[in-house]
């Protein structure tokens, strides 16, 4: 994919001023890109995803120490190579992480297709079809959305919730976003 060279240092400068419009372009833009190299490096679509999130938490959290003289797509895998680097220190240096991955990577795995009171409450207010495509997306985005949505919770409360920084839980509700109305258009056009 050609990238504008001159729109991406645009987008790039509105970034550095604040703009969500301009974040979620480079979100867009540069998501595959980034998730791809991670799939690569773990096999693990799960852990390459996480990688890819804190990778655009911290890009966005520290945009105003790009230099605009670089490549942007650079800067982004190279935080994200620092980020898997990290990751993996802290995986040889858990014994527990060793004893529990797999039993954790198992409950991910298990998809709940049990309708909760929840799930009912919704059906009968005309929101059925809504919590079917939301039932599409993958977990940690179903709590995301759910935490958000349903129970109405704030920025802050589902970071201290889902012990993440703030940014990740900002970057990973875009991206459930995106994902869950790409699932609602393809319904649409079906």
């Amino acid at each position: 994919m050609e990238i504008n060279q001159e729109l991406l240092l645009t987008k790039i400068k509105a970034a550095k001023n604040g703009s969500q419009s301009a974040f979620n372009y480079l979100l867009d833009t540069f998501w595959d890109s980034v998730y791809g190299f991670q799939l690569k490096k773990t096999g693990n679509a799960y852990e390459s995803e996480d990688i890819t999130i804190q990778t655009f938490s911290k890009a966005f959290k520290r945009i105003e120490t790009f230099d605009e003289d670089y490549s942007f797509s650079t800067w982004l895998i190279a935080i994200s190579k620092n980020i898997h680097v990290d990751m993996i220190r802290k995986q040889k240096s858990s014994i527990r992480s060793h004893t529990t991955s797999d039993q954790n990577e198992k409950v991910h795995r298990i998809a709940d297709e049990t309708p909760t009171i929840e799930d009912k409450l919704i059906s009968e207010q005309h929101l059925a079809q809504l919590l079917t495509d939301i039932k599409q997306l993958k977990p940690h985005y179903q709590e995301v959305i759910n935490l958000r949505y349903f129970q109405e919770k704030s920025y802050k409360e589902i970071a201290k919730n889902l012990d993440e920084p703030m940014n990740n839980v900002k970057v990973k509700l875009l991206r459930a976003k995106k994902l869950l109305a790409q699932i609602i258009e393809d319904r649409k056009s079906v």
